[in-house]
Order: structure tokens, then sequence, then C-alpha cells
């Protein structure tokens, strides 16, 4: 099975420092859309992991969450694309749950759904929680660096790559380039880059 684990906000669709509360405030970036429908056309399964603890601040409830995961999967569709999964973490970090990214129990509960090794598998995030929980399950971290507002968590890249957007992770990752890029990564002495300022508890 060819795979690709996709983080939510930042990644797919616009981030909010006030959370994304709604389906008219769940903004994609077009160019997301489009990548996400061109792994499909080449036989990649697609699935979404994100930590969305505004639930339990009790700023949304479960049912607007599937309200705006419905028109993510719409608007995918619409492009031709599929997103075979969506896995969520409701908690916030003082809950010291096991599924809240850094820790890796949203990804190891997607991998035992189905059925896979996590191994070797491309996790897009743009924080250092999705760097982290995809080294916890040996997964590759890939990082996005889209401008994010001042004062939050950009992300600590360690031994993985990164790309201004998720368009052109998926141009590299289908004309090959990836593999020989993390090739090079591999044999390169120094693969650590500061990427982040005051680390943040939001999302």
């Amino acid at each position: 099975m060819k795979l690709v684990i996709l983080d939510r906000d930042g990644v797919i669709n616009r981030d909010s420092p006030d959370y994304v509360k709604s389906p008219d405030e769940w903004q994609p970036y077009p160019d997301s859309l489009e990548a996400i429908s061109r792994l499909h056309r080449n036989h990649y399964r697609v699935i979404v992991a994100t930590n969305q603890s505004g639930i339990s601040r009790n700023l949304f409830d479960l049912t607007m969450l599937h309200r705006i995961h419905q028109k993510m999967i719409t608007m995918v569709n619409e492009k031709g694309g599929q997103i075979d999964a969506v896995f969520f973490c409701p908690h916030q970090p003082e809950d010291l749950c096991s599924c809240r990214k850094p820790q890796p129990g949203l990804l190891l509960e997607a991998a035992s759904r189905l059925g896979v090794s996590l191994a070797g598998v491309p996790f897009v995030g743009d924080k250092a929680s999705d760097l982290a929980a995809a080294r916890a399950v040996n997964a590759l971290p890939i990082l996005i660096q889209r401008t994010r507002p001042t004062g939050q968590q950009k992300a600590f890249h360690e031994g993985g790559l990164s790309y201004t957007h998720l368009a052109a992770f998926v141009d590299d990752l289908l004309a090959g380039v990836y593999e020989q890029r993390m090739a090079a990564l591999a044999n390169t002495p120094i693969i650590a880059c500061l990427l982040y300022t005051s680390p943040s508890p939001r999302d």
C-alpha cells in the first residue's frame, strides 16, 4: 500500500490562532486540494491525523468537527481526490493523553485500523509535534513551512525534508526526487535546523 499521512491545519487548510471552529472558517489551500487529488490519481491512500483540542475547550463539538471534515472531504472529492480516513485527538496538553501529537497514539491507531506499518511512510506536518509523532513510529517527517503568526511554534526539523507547501512535496514524491533527497540527507552529517520561536499549546 502506498500511503501518505497529512496534518490538517497549516497543511491542507489555513490555520487560525482562534481555531477553525466551523465549515465557514475552514479555508483550504487550493494547491493542497490539487496535491491530494494527484496523490489519489497515482494510487496513494491519504489519511489525515490532526489535533483538535477545540473540542475539549468547548469551542466546537463533535458534530461541528464532522461538518468541517465533511466540507474538506467534499472539496477534495470535487478535485478528483480522496481522503481515506481522518483521525483526530480532542484533548488538551494537560490531559496527558496518548493520542495528542507529539505522542504517537493517533498514528498507531491509524496503523492498526489500516493494518500497515508506518515505517518509511511520509507524514507531512507544520509543527514540531507532527515531526516528533512521525519519528516515534518510524515514519518520515516532512515539514511544511508556510508563514505562521508571530510567536507560534514553527517546528524543529531534524533528519527530514522541508517544503514551502504540500504541492511541492507531492511534486518531488511523484517525480522520484523525494527518495533521492532522502538518500542524500541520510549521508549528510549536519541534518538539523532550528525553525521555531516560542511553543504554543494551541490546536
